[in-house]
């Protein structure tokens, strides 16, 4: 039996490798971007390397997740979230304002002018309202 089990894994030692060899090659040959016409993704994505990209501002962040929100929700959740982020970290209140007035402008853009006021509240100083007032 000892001989048999030693025959068998020599067997599979020798062949394994070969096996895996040719299926990992057949398998990236088959992917779509193995194709030449599509070669000049691969070379793009390669440029610039060393650039290192440029991380954004919290605020910047912040404001982009509330348009979103306020596009896909209402403006009033985006505004009880702009609140609890504030009160959360108190380093955004100096942004508070614009972000208020940028998601004031964004409502009125999206749900018109009357529609939009009825969202105002009083967050970061009825900055809110302002931002609809001046875009209306």
């Amino acid at each position: 039996m000892t001989h048999t089990a030693r025959r068998i894994g020599r067997t599979l030692a020798l062949v394994l490798p070969v096996v895996l060899v040719l299926s990992g090659t057949l398998a990236v040959t088959l992917v779509p971007w193995a194709d030449n016409s599509q070669s000049t993704i691969l070379t793009a994505s390669a440029e610039n390397v060393s650039v290192r990209a440029k991380s954004r501002a919290p605020q910047d962040v912040l404001r982009d997740q509330l348009l979103t929100e306020l596009q896909e929700k209402d403006p009033g959740i985006a505004l009880t979230h702009l609140q609890l982020e504030v009160d959360r970290r108190p380093s955004l209140a100096k942004d508070c304002m614009s972000i208020a007035r940028a998601l004031g402008r964004a409502a009125v853009s999206h749900y018109g002018p009357a529609r939009a006021q009825s969202f105002s509240r009083p967050v970061c100083d009825t900055s809110f309202a302002s931002g609809v007032m001046h875009a209306g």
